[in-house]
């Protein structure tokens, strides 16, 4: 590896060390090893609980003592964690209240990990006091530089609990949020169905149902679980300020995850940190558009829009949808990837050996798209219990794995700090996404995969993108993507409004503003209060079953919609496409209105061809990707990069098979392949 000096503003390394995992005797040779490869920063004790505190109020220190020892020794700095994750055994088994309950009322018993109910006081008093302990211990170290909160919040389906401790306190949210009962079944439709309470108590977790449960009884329970993980959080980051100021305060975050608003649990942290897997997430969470054949092809890298939208989610996190800064110092100006794949992992239902080349072309992504830090999951192979099968730099045999030799490669000098240059917002709400996916209507559709689809389009455009809430000053734009936000309040339309007569103009997809805050449809119908800026009315929406399409025409060529297409009654917007055949034939699909957009059909062409006649007149620069070839752009220089399995010549270049180059940020195609704005 080419290192940079280590004060100069270039992208760090860092690992996922488990002391507790091996003999004592190599946490010295690993701490040699890890410097000499160039790694900076080293995460420690996550799941350690159990040896930090192995029977209630004994501390054993001495292990972690000589550990930190070792990794200072080598000049390594130390991501310290709240161990909460992995509540040990003996705390479980004397307050079995601590676990959570899945959604068809069974116990999540102790033997994994993340088995607690945020909402249960005898976990958050235990979280308090091993927080407080482990910080008291080491929150003024000098090789601990930061902190991680607990650990990826929400994974394996741990954000909400339905009974237990969670649907206890339940009622009482509800109380403060409604005040009254006539309130509560007003705002839910309570009527329907003959769902009204008269008393608190009858109100449970909306599970079990003898068919689906209420949408709004959903959607509060997912912004009152929300809520828990969100103060529960800052219990911690209260504790970590007090007892170790000046240090970072982190979470690792997932990729999609969907259990809680992101933006209100990354307040009063420093910087969002998030786990990247790029092949694991290709088998979850490819939308439609990424069909089999697709997934095969990728199978060794990940789909490289998939990566980069987490990035961008990750990376613009912190701004909030208020605007929400950093609090602490000494903090890094980007986020970071906590855990980057360097190798198989274990969790998906397939888990090929990445192809060569793509550790390096992960982390020159993660760079590209703001990351300060990456941090390669794991230092060494597990050789016990449930992640043996998921590699680390080091095999179990501690000789380095085909990762440790990318790594070793990497020049840093090519990737120095600094901002994206992203003119373009695309809005991103998780009230949304609890609602839409609550009644998707369209069994291959949800609102990730509708999300990600205009996210692919932008990026298929070369336009480098700003994951934005929707209540964010967005008047600083030259163009504002509205994929999904289904559910729009008042206020927040005549922020848009405002905006857009501002001059900044926007594009809505399928199923914008269908939604009141409380989850139901505006009494007077789609666009309720955007239903002025978008000049029309909803006039049907179809569901499309695989195999069935919609065919659309208009100024945008004809394509073929597939899984929704929904139509207008146009008020005052001019129709720019039409339906064409089927039973919404001549109808309108794509629709203007001043600064207004929507497309009602989905269909990636379709998508594309509208936002490259939107971004092209609001003088956004934009490209000619081919599939699996893409551009990003930080500090001022140019991230080309080739996801196939095959050399590809583009622009002018010569790109071997995964791999990408660093250029100049003036650097424009020699081709002919590149459109600039007008």
């Amino acid at each position: 590896m080419t290192n940079p000096d280590p004060t100069a503003e270039f992208l760090m390394l860092g690992t996922c060390d488990y002391p507790e995992h091996v003999p004592s005797d190599r946490w010295a040779p690993y701490a040699q090893m890890q410097a000499e490869l160039g790694l900076r920063f080293v995460r420690v004790a996550e799941f350690a609980w159990s040896r930090l505190e192995p029977r209630p109020g004994e501390f054993d220190w001495a292990w972690l003592d000589d550990a930190i020892a070792a990794y200072a020794a080598e000049g390594l700095r130390v991501v310290m964690c709240t161990p909460t994750p992995t509540p040990p055994a003996w705390l479980i088994r004397a307050h079995p209240e601590i676990l959570a309950f899945d959604d068809q009322g069974r116990v999540r018993e102790f033997g994994s990990r993340r088995h607690y109910d945020f909402a249960s006081p005898v976990f958050r008093e235990h979280s308090r006091r091993i927080t407080r302990a482990v910080a008291e211990r080491y929150g003024q170290h000098p090789a601990v530089v930061g902190w991680q909160t607990d650990n990826e919040f929400g994974c394996h389906g741990t954000s909400r609990s339905y009974g237990g401790a969670s649907e206890a306190v339940f009622p009482a949210w509800l109380q403060a949020r409604y005040g009254t009962l006539d309130a509560l079944n007003e705002a839910w439709g309570n009527v329907f169905w003959s769902m009204e309470y008269t008393d608190w108590a009858q109100v449970k977790s909306p599970a079990l149902t003898v068919t689906e449960p209420n949408p709004s009884h959903v959607l509060d329970y997912h912004r009152f679980a929300s809520d828990l993980i969100a103060s529960f959080q800052a219990e911690q980051v209260e504790i970590l300020r007090e007892l170790s100021p000046g240090r970072f305060v982190t979470h690792n975050f997932m990729i999609f995850e969907s259990g809680f608003d992101h933006y209100d649990v990354a307040r009063g942290l420093d910087f969002a940190t998030w786990d990247n897997y790029p092949t694991g997430m290709l088998e979850f969470f490819a939308p439609p558009g990424v069909d089999e054949d697709l997934k095969t092809h990728y199978a060794r890298t990940g789909h490289p829009d998939l990566v980069a939208f987490n990035h961008d989610v990750y990376r613009s996190l912190m701004l909030g949808k208020d605007g929400l800064g950093r609090d602490g110092a000494g903090t890094p100006n980007g986020f970071w990837v906590m855990e980057q794949q360097c190798g198989q992992v274990n969790w998906a239902p397939y888990n090929p050996l990445p192809a060569e080349g793509a550790v390096a072309l992960w982390t020159a992504q993660a760079w590209a798209h703001g990351a300060d830090v990456v941090s390669y999951f794991r230092w060494r192979a597990a050789t016990m219990a449930q992640e043996v099968m998921h590699s680390g730099l080091l095999r179990h045999d501690e000789t380095p794995d085909r990762g440790f030799a990318e790594v070793a490669d990497l020049d840093l000098t090519q990737f120095p700090v600094g901002p994206v240059p992203a003119r373009v917002a695309l809005l991103h709400d998780y009230e949304s996404l609890w609602i839409y996916d609550q009644q998707r209507h369209a069994a291959g559709l949800s609102y990730w995969a509708q999300t990600v689809t205009y996210y692919m389009a932008l990026r298929s455009l070369g336009v480098d993108v700003q994951i934005t809430h929707p209540d964010a000053d967005l008047s600083g734009f030259a163009a504002v993507v509205a994929p999904a936000i289904t559910l729009v309040p008042a206020d927040r339309a005549a922020r848009w409004e405002a905006a857009a007569q501002g001059g900044v103009p926007f594009v809505f997809g399928p199923r914008t503003a269908f939604r009141t805050p409380g989850g139901a449809t505006w009494s007077d119908g789609q666009f309720g209060p955007l239903s002025e800026m978008t000049g029309a009315r909803l006039l049907q929406y179809d569901s499309l079953r695989p195999g069935v399409t919609q065919g659309v025409t208009g100024a945008f060529g004809s394509v073929d919609a597939s899984l929704w297409a929904e139509s207008y009654r146009v008020t005052g917007a001019q129709t720019l496409a039409t339906y064409a055949g089927g039973p919404l034939d001549g109808q309108s699909a794509v629709i203007r209105h001043g600064n207004a957009t929507v497309i009602g059909a989905h269909s990636l062409d379709l998508i594309r061809a509208v936002l490259r006649d939107v971004l092209g007149g609001a003088g956004v620069p934009l490209l000619d990707l081919p599939e699996g070839v893409r551009v990003s752009r930080r500090a001022d220089r140019t991230l080309v990069q080739n996801w196939h399995p095959h050399a590809v010549t583009w622009g002018g270049l010569e790109l071997g098979p995964v791999s990408s180059v660093v250029l100049g940020g003036d650097w424009t195609p020699t081709d002919g392949k590149g459109a600039k704005g007008e």
